[in-house]
Parts: C-alpha cells; structure tokens; sequence
C-alpha cells in the first residue's frame, strides 16, 4: 500500500531539500503517519481495484465500508457450508455505497434437498472498487505535517523543544504532544480528516477464512 504523501509532498513544503540524514529517516515516518491516518479514518484513501469484502446485511442492503465506490462488479452469497458461493443477479447499486438485496436471485437453489435442512444465506461477498484516484489535498497537508513535526524537531525526546550540548541546556515545551523520534497525530490533524473518517451504519464486515 503506497503511502499517502512523498519525499517531494515534504520538499515542496519545506522549501528545500531534505538533508541527508532527513532524507533517510522521511520514508519510515512517511510510512508511520499514513498508517496512522488510515487508522483513524478506517479509510485506504487511495484507489482499490477489485477489492473483496465479506458483510451481513441489515434488512436487504449492504454498505460498502471504503469511499467513495467507484463500482461493484460482483455480489456473491456464501452458502451455508461457509465454503461455496453463489453468485447473484437483480441486486442494484445505489452510486454511492450501499446494494440492495431485494430483488436478488442465485445461481444456486439453496430450496433444493441438498440445502432443505440447512440456514438460508446470511453473509455476501462484494467484489468493488474504490478510493481516490488521486490524493486528497487536506490528506497529503495532514501527514506532511505530522512527518513535519518530527522530522524537523531539535531532539529524539519527545516534548523538547530546544537542546544545547555544550553546558548542556534543553526547555521542554509547555504542555504535551511535542514530537520527538515518532510521528504523533494531534487534534488539529484529526479535525482536518474528520471528513474521511468512520461512518456509523449497521452492516457487520464479517472477518474472512
């Protein structure tokens, strides 16, 4: 999964190029802070072909948990042996994110006396696209900024702010959060992508194998 800013996004911002020991440190920080973006969004952010998911509905729709979808190809229902799927026809995307169930039928009779003593199917396997097929503006901004903060701190300790070897001195930054070796997400960054985090539905993503 790529991650969700550059060395360049940093150099653009800094106004320079990174230093030899920055250069060699950005691409794990660049690694942490989009980690901990898609973390806190629940979101991959960029574009997915032909990603697989298994959910249960609540009454006849599914909602497809990563935006935006961009399309569905396939719905499947997983058989009651949990191992075998059938595919279904009459089911409608709304453009958005969810599918209606109503007017599904399988490629499999699930009446049939192979099935009759055995639960109808409650869980579906969607075969769709999605994300951004390019980067988010406030997304890039946001994990420049966390990389930012760390990369350019006067120390490795976390809330020093200054720091003098001979005679040694340091002053610790009032309050808490200053960077120091790892990316940190604060408030400001989560306010900047509260747009892209979770959504509250009632679809269950089913845990796969």
């Amino acid at each position: 999964m790529a991650d969700l800013a550059t060395v360049t996004d940093l150099e653009n911002r800094l106004g320079r190029s990174l230093t030899a020991d920055e250069a060699a440190r950005a691409p794990a920080l660049l690694a942490d802070a989009s980690a901990l973006v898609r973390e806190f969004t629940g979101q991959q952010l960029e574009a997915v072909a032909g990603d697989v998911i298994v959910l249960r509905p609540v009454g006849s729709l599914l909602r497809l948990p990563q935006r935006p979808v961009t399309a569905v190809t396939l719905v499947e229902a997983i058989a009651p042996d949990g191992t075998s799927t059938a595919v279904l026809s009459g089911w409608s995307w709304d453009g958005r994110d969810k599918v209606d169930l109503t007017y599904t039928t399988y490629s499999v009779d699930f009446t049939s006396p192979a099935w009759r003593d055995r639960m109808a199917p409650d869980t579906y396997q969607v075969t769709y696209d999605h994300g951004y097929a390019v980067a988010r503006p406030i997304v890039v901004a946001t994990v420049c900024a966390m990389v930012l903060r760390t990369l350019l701190s006067p120390s490795m300790t976390a809330g020093m702010v200054a720091e003098r070897i001979g005679a040694y001195n340091y002053q610790l930054q009032q309050g808490a959060g200053a960077a120091g070796a790892t990316v940190t997400m604060t408030k400001a960054d989560e306010k900047a992508l509260a747009r892209y985090g979770p959504r509250r539905f009632g679809t269950i993503q089913v845990e796969a194998g």
